[in-house]
């Protein structure tokens, strides 16, 4: 993009000031920051009006998940399903590692974290070790993507190679970035985070997909013949991936996306609920819930609004570029935005002070027809990283690991 080019782009959307400090900067600078202007949708900033109106969400009514009891009885058949599908190349995964740990007092991305107590043992690590539990009961190399973001790409890249990949198999690692949102003040301007650079954040966690499609990876699922693909998050150290019973019932159930689901610990507990909305698969969020929701019972007496997603989804690909070719809602999101100032001052707010622009997963999920909420067991699969110490943080995971005989 030539100088006159992005002055004409930032003209037609009203963000000049981008363009402050160019003549300052060096070649170089001048060039990714051209780029920069180039590469950013700044079509999504007319939507900072609608901060603080959630979109219109329809009627929601349960829907009942596959608990453990019917898994069990299934299990050898699922298995065998699941099984033979990795073994056709048919399933791969998808990390999403775009995070830094900052909530956990670290300037690195978040899966570099060290949970270990008498040894090193990374969050990466143990995902992958998770995943090789898989590979080697299957006998079956698994294709790994794993997303990074613009914050954390080389860092991640030159961790993960250096330790070997923790035995994974580099050549069925495929590394891609996920496409940045312009980060506003709440009138849609811009923020800058340095003289040359706009200041931007991940599009959400239904980004993934359309990342792959910027990437060119949809030429790897086809000529691969994938036909599943099991999306999970960086933070949960006890995950299962494509875990071949899982895999199998979702195939056999015929459903176009697997949920794994833990039962909630109490009513209010903060994590998403798989529904229905207008009769379509969706996710209610925890602060979305009624009184009258949460008193809701089955047929069996048990809370009707009871099994919460811990993201980790398994998509049929066919159905993902069928949503691939629509639009998805945009969440605006108020959030703390460090920018420069009048001065060209780095400001780290301490209170919100501006709007982030995302897609959600499960809007993704809500164009699809169906769906299976698989229950698994909390203890077994659940140890999410959020905070440095008390719920959901590195202490209760280190709990949850030596519980499940995790040397660390």
């Amino acid at each position: 993009m030539t100088l006159q080019e992005a002055k004409d782009k930032l003209e037609k959307y009203g963000q000049m000031h981008v363009l402050k400090y160019y003549d300052e900067l060096s070649a170089a600078e001048q060039e990714a920051l051209l780029a920069q202007i180039d590469e950013t949708d700044f079509d999504v900033l007319k939507n900072a009006k609608n901060l603080g109106k959630g979109s219109e969400r329809g009627a929601f009514e349960p829907l009942a998940a596959m608990q453990l009891s019917e898994i069990e009885a299934k299990k050898d058949e699922f298995t065998k399903i699941g099984t033979e599908a990795i073994k056709q190349g048919k399933v791969a995964a998808c990390l999403l590692a775009g995070g830094m740990g900052t909530r956990l007092g670290s300037d690195d991305p978040k899966g570099m974290y060290n949970i270990g107590l008498t040894k090193e043992v990374y969050i990466f690590q143990r995902i992958i070790e998770n995943l090789l539990d898989v590979v080697k009961a299957t006998d079956s190399w698994i294709h790994l993507f794993i997303m990074t973001s613009e914050k954390n790409h080389e860092k991640t890249v030159k961790f993960l190679t250096e330790k070997n990949f923790f035995g994974y198999k580099a050549d069925k690692i495929t590394f891609f970035k996920q496409d940045m949102a312009p980060a506003s003040d709440y009138e849609g301007k811009v923020y800058m985070e340095e003289k040359g650079r706009i200041s931007t954040s991940p599009n959400g966690n239904a980004g993934w997909f359309s990342s792959m499609l910027k990437a060119g990876l949809d030429e790897t699922l086809h000529a691969e013949g994938i036909e599943w693909i099991n999306i999970f998050a960086v933070d949960n150290v006890l995950q299962r991936i494509c875990d071949p019973c899982f895999v199998g019932a979702t195939i056999a159930n015929g459903a176009e996306v697997g949920a794994k689901v833990v039962k909630k610990n109490a009513p209010n507990e903060g994590v998403g609920v798989m529904c229905l909305e207008d009769g379509r698969p969706s996710i209610v969020e925890y602060y979305e819930l009624t009184q009258e929701m949460m008193d809701a019972k089955d047929e069996a007496g048990d809370p009707a609004y009871n099994y919460g997603v811990i993201l980790n989804y398994l998509f049929n690909e066919p159905a993902l570029e069928r949503i691939a070719k629509k639009e998805l809602p945009l969440h605006v999101v108020e959030k703390k935005i460090p920018y420069i100032d009048e001065n060209a001052n780095l400001i780290k707010p301490e209170k919100p002070n501006g709007c982030k622009f995302e897609q959600l997963v499960l809007d993704m999920i809500h164009e699809l027809d169906s769906c299976l909420p698989y229950e698994v067991v909390r203890e077994k699969e659940f140890a999410p990283i959020k905070n440095k110490t008390g719920i959901d943080s590195v202490e209760s995971a280190r709990e949850l690991c030596k519980k499940n005989g995790i040397e660390l």
